[in-house]
């Protein structure tokens, strides 16, 4: 098959990872970078070998006619970004979220089916294999599970600009929270019925309707419950940032202490080192039956392996017509939750979903 040619678009932290893949990759062929920073561009396109590089994503659109565009730029861009893309008639991976309002992301995979092209939203917890085993011991556990599931990050200099630069648009809940939401209702195939949130403003430093601290609760229609929690900023805590774990009535698997790293690495966000599942199951003296197991995990890939699974799944996608309806519908889905909870914190009442 033909290989792709890719416009990359955003040179920070993901689009970076993305673009290495592409560059490695023989189904694909980089055809430009885009950042409005100069140096970032140039650096990426310096280490890749010497791509075209653009300031302006609407004259590299024209000027390179991709297959595929790879969006990794601010949440606030992204709807727009898209419907260029789309509109252009290129395939489409976007980071996530699909975009800031829940009509937006279903005006988008809409446009993506009838535009017959594929569009891929950046859920990289689905590829990672140590999470994908976590999500399957998750099932046996039996129900209802409650899921405990946090990512503070502790930021300071370039990490807490970018920080800042996201609450622009959004807050940690809603930007880290669709991830973490997408796991749990993979865990529990069931429908989420209810959210409510708490939250707080920590610095004088964002703008004072946003919130760079808070935490959702999530009920689901099989009795199954779940939290999450998200805070940014040099004031938070390096305790007990790194909180994944799921309790069912025949025990629990938690990812373990032993992948903590750096709460401000983007590299130790998807780390796991090891899973410890414990069984509930007890003899006619009330001992355990059964010894706690660990599973190994630490032949995982690091971040710049994993965004290369992300964009395998992409070209697969594209080259082999994959259905991506499940995919699409789940995206938007855990927009729907992460918004409703921020809604719950701006309003203080639970949300029916």
């Amino acid at each position: 098959m033909k290989r792709l040619r890719i416009l990359v678009v955003g040179c920070g932290n993901m689009g970076t990872s993305h673009a290495r893949a592409y560059n490695q990759m023989d189904g694909f062929e980089i055809v430009g970078l885009v950042s409005r920073q100069p140096n970032s561009r140039e650096m990426l396109s310096k280490e890749l070998g010497g791509y075209p590089a653009f300031e302006d994503y609407e004259t590299a659109l024209h000027e390179t006619r991709p297959d595929a565009v790879s969006i990794n730029t601010y949440p606030d861009t992204h709807a727009t970004y898209i419907r260029m893309a789309l509109d252009a008639d290129a395939h489409v991976f976007v980071e996530k979220p699909l975009a800031l309002t829940v009509e937006d992301a279903q005006e988008l995979v809409d446009l993506a089916f009838k535009k017959d092209r594929k569009m891929v939203v950046g859920y990289i917890l689905r590829v990672h294999p140590a999470w994908a085993t976590f999500v399957k011991v998750a099932h046996t556990l039996g129900k209802p599970l409650v899921m405990r599931m946090n990512l503070n990050q502790q930021s300071s200099g370039a990490n807490w600009y970018t920080h800042k630069q996201l609450m622009n648009s959004m807050s940690p809940i809603v930007d880290c929270g669709v991830h973490y939401v997408d796991i749990m209702c993979l865990m529990t195939r069931s429908e989420p019925i209810s959210v409510s949130a708490i939250g707080a403003r920590l610095s004088e430093e964002i703008d004072p309707k946003m919130y760079n601290y808070g935490q959702l609760q999530v009920r689901f229609k099989d009795g199954s419950v779940g939290w999450y929690e998200a805070g940014w900023g040099p004031m938070m805590s390096e305790t007990a940032f790194f909180v994944k774990d799921v309790v069912g009535p025949k025990g629990c698997v938690s990812i373990t202490d032993e992948a903590k790293g750096d709460s401000d690495s983007v590299d130790d966000h998807s780390k796991t080192g090891g899973l410890k599942l414990h069984h509930s199951a007890l003899d006619e003296n009330g001992n355990f039956i059964k010894m706690d197991e660990w599973i190994d995990t630490s032949d995982e890939p690091d971040h710049d392996g994993l965004c290369r699974l992300e964009q395998d799944y992409f070209l697969q996608a594209i080259q082999h017509n994959v259905d991506l309806s499940d995919h699409l519908r789940d995206a938007v889905n855990s927009l729907r939750i992460v918004l409703a909870a921020d809604q719950s914190f701006r309003t203080g009442k639970t949300i029916e979903l």
